[in-house]
């Protein structure tokens, strides 16, 4: 069954509490957060749900939502909060993860996509059948399933020109799920409890914003440099396409002959861009993207080790195994086991 009915308009005092909470800067935060505060994002949280088993839904095209909203744009940023419960997103391309109380979805590119409960579903409908259309002037809040154990969650989207966004830089994987720990996490809680309580739309684009931000800053701290320069990179003319081949690729055996011939650069050029910006030589930032899409990957816990080894370029999982040590300080297996038992604790490691 579902329903949809408003949520009460927000309170001048709560809209003040929630000010009080938002995370401040200081100039001792690393430049990524400097960074990601200084990104154009305007957005909103535009509805929040409870899901009963079982239940689905299937999301429309990023163009088709992007009409929907009335964005101006042909694809948006989507962030699915599960405030309790768990729930599954399958996007069309097959990447898929679960996620339980407390983690932020977040699909980047806006791809279509299904999500469901634990329970096998009768039907997937498609989202737009089970709500009415906007504009809405109060939170809607969906009712949708089959009266069992109860999922809910907060949706809502953003909308930015930056490259960090560009699916053609393939800068970020096409979804992911993070657990703020905390500082980050508490504020994340009041965010949610924000959202359940109801609101009109007054305050939602900062919030939205604010709260990217945070699971951003929490996603990309393992990022190659992602404190010296990584955000400029991506905007950088010679070093975008090379960035956005690497990403794409990070299986191929780049040499740094095909990464200038990209650049259409000489290879003295390219390692001094490289180095002024990302702190690094070409090579040296293969191989730490192919680690940070190895944990990326680790982390669904879903694929064996040997397949995250060729996923990212290595024939030999010894080979594989003795790389990730490196960089993150333990084996491929203990970093999953460690992640699986404690997904906080791995969330930074």
């Amino acid at each position: 069954m579902m329903s949809i009915r408003q949520g009460p308009p927000l309170e001048n005092d709560r809209a003040a509490e929630m000010n009080d909470r938002m995370p401040e800067i200081s100039p001792e935060k690393p430049t990524l957060r400097a960074a990601l505060q200084g990104l154009s994002l305007h957005g909103a949280i535009f509805f929040r749900a409870e899901y009963t088993e079982a239940w689905a839904y299937e999301s429309p095209s990023p163009a088709d939502l992007a009409a929907i909203l009335e964005v101006g744009r042909d694809r948006m940023t989507l962030f699915h909060i599960v405030a309790t419960g768990a729930c599954e997103i399958v996007l069309d391309s097959g990447e898929s993860l679960t996620a339980t109380a407390g983690e932020v979805i977040v699909i980047p590119y806006g791809n279509r996509h299904v999500m469901r409960g634990e329970t096998p579903a009768d039907s997937v409908p498609p989202i737009a059948s089970l709500m009415d259309e906007p504009p809405w002037h109060e939170l809607p809040v969906l009712r949708h399933g089959g009266g069992g154990d109860r999922t809910d969650v907060v949706c809502g989207y953003l909308d930015c020109e930056d490259p960090l966004f560009d699916p053609g830089l393939a800068a970020l994987p096409p979804v992911f799920a993070v657990r703020p720990t905390g500082a980050a996490s508490a504020w994340v809680e009041a965010s949610i409890q924000y959202a359940l309580d109801g609101s009109s739309g007054s305050m939602t684009s900062r919030l939205a914003a604010l709260l990217l931000t945070e699971i951003l800053e929490t996603h990309l701290a393992t990022a190659p440099a992602a404190d010296e320069g990584w955000l400029a990179a991506l905007r950088d003319p010679l070093l975008a396409p090379v960035l956005a081949a690497v990403h794409r690729q990070p299986q191929r055996h780049w040499t740094v002959s095909d990464l200038a011939e990209l650049a259409a650069v000489s290879r003295s050029t390219l390692d001094q861009r490289f180095r002024d910006l990302l702190d690094r030589p070409p090579m040296g930032y293969v191989r730490d993207w192919r680690m940070h899409v190895a944990k990326e990957l680790l982390g669904r816990g879903d694929i064996t080790v040997n397949a995250v080894a060729r996923a990212v370029g290595y024939e030999a999982v010894e080979a594989f195994s003795r790389a990730f040590r490196r960089t993150h300080g333990r084996s491929p297996a203990d970093w999953r086991g460690g992640r699986l038992r404690n997904p906080s604790d791995s969330a930074s490691s």
